[in-house]
């Protein structure tokens, strides 16, 4: 079972050495579930009882492993992490529900890639804490009622419809994660800065919460190589001056797109003339896979409304033209003179 999940330590774990908050003190952000979950687990703790099953769903990167190792510390329990691909049979999901103590966390990540026969086993698994297994076959096939320990599901998805009715009822808590604001994201990297033993000024604090498109897995990854340029090219202390030249170093601008986002809006533009374009035409004129395209690319993209999606295909949009510096007229078609800052239909 060590390929298929791994043992987390909740319990006697150096909180300095993971940029991980360990607490729900200490976790940033995300308060209306904060809060309930403060109560669920307090309730929870009162009646000497696990805590209901948990779904966290939204985009990656926010919190959603780091809230499972909350629970499980909060409730006294180990965290046991595995993913939804990684569970293949039955077997694999009985040897690993079988190794779970009282109050323990088991957390599967992309929950909705498990497949059907694992989903039915851990039907009984969260509603009555026993493992129904069938050995044999034929005629001496007969079905074995294992007990479990009573232990907390935890899953997480990026995308909550496909995951199918009957699993997504047997969740007792289910909540989205939303994503981070300035404010946030600022108090997440100065905390990371002092795990990481680095000082920063507050200015540039903010500059890398800008550039993190409302999500702590970018900022920390952002502020790591903001890091290795403060030790190597300033005296170790982040400045604004030095985070803004890192940023230029990594191809950020002041909205957080990066090379491969512009390079995406370009070829919308100068391609195809604005859109609309198909989705696996854009992914082969700028030699990416659809799939990366569509999951790492457009929901950001979207978000700032630079990007449309309609019924026949991806779409340029006013906002488009004027942060690539074009210009185009009242239908939205590209004009071929550049300028430095424009506006459509003005």
């Amino acid at each position: 079972m060590e390929e298929l999940d791994r043992l987390v330590d909740t319990s006697n774990r150096d909180d300095d050495l993971s940029l991980r908050p360990a607490t729900l003190e200490d976790f940033t952000g995300q308060t209306p579930i904060k809060n309930k979950l403060k109560i669920y687990i307090q309730a929870a703790k009162n009646r000497t009882e696990p805590l209901d099953h948990c779904l966290f769903y939204g985009p990656p990167g926010l919190g959603k492993t780091t809230l499972a190792g909350i629970i499980a510390r909060e409730m006294g329990g180990d965290l046991r992490i595995t993913t939804g691909p990684a569970l293949e049979k039955t077997g694999d999901l009985a040897a690993l529900l079988s190794n779970l103590q009282d109050n323990d966390v088991l957390f599967i990540d992309e929950i909705h890639r498990l497949n059907s026969s694992i989903e039915e086993v851990l039907y009984s698994a969260m509603e009555d804490f026993v493992l129904h297994i069938m050995v044999g076959k034929g005629p001496l096939a007969r079905n074995i009622c294992l007990p479990l320990p009573r232990f907390t599901l935890v899953g997480a998805t990026t995308r909550l419809g496909l995951l199918t009715s009957p699993l997504r009822d047997r969740f007792g808590i289910v909540e989205q994660l939303a994503l981070y604001g300035r404010e946030d994201l600022s108090s997440i990297v100065i905390r990371g800065c002092s795990v990481l033993k680095v000082e920063i000024d507050l200015e540039a604090s903010f500059r890398i919460a800008d550039r993190s498109r409302g999500t702590p897995r970018i900022a920390l990854r952002i502020l790591r190589r903001v890091r290795d340029v403060a030790e190597v090219s300033g005296n170790g202390r982040i400045t604004e001056k030095l985070a803004q030249e890192a940023m230029d170093m990594l191809g950020l601008d002041e909205m957080g797109l990066d090379d491969g986002d512009r390079k995406i809006l370009e070829g919308i533009v100068d391609l195809f003339d604005g859109g609309p374009v198909g989705l696996s035409t854009i992914a082969a004129a700028l030699n990416e896979e659809p799939q990366t395209v569509e999951d790492i690319y457009e929901p950001y993209l979207l978000q700032l409304g630079l990007l449309e999606r309609t019924p026949r295909g991806r779409k340029a949009t006013s906002r488009t033209y004027s942060y690539l510096g074009r210009k185009c007229d009242n239908h939205g078609e590209q004009i071929s003179i550049p300028i430095d800052k424009g506006t459509c239909g003005q």
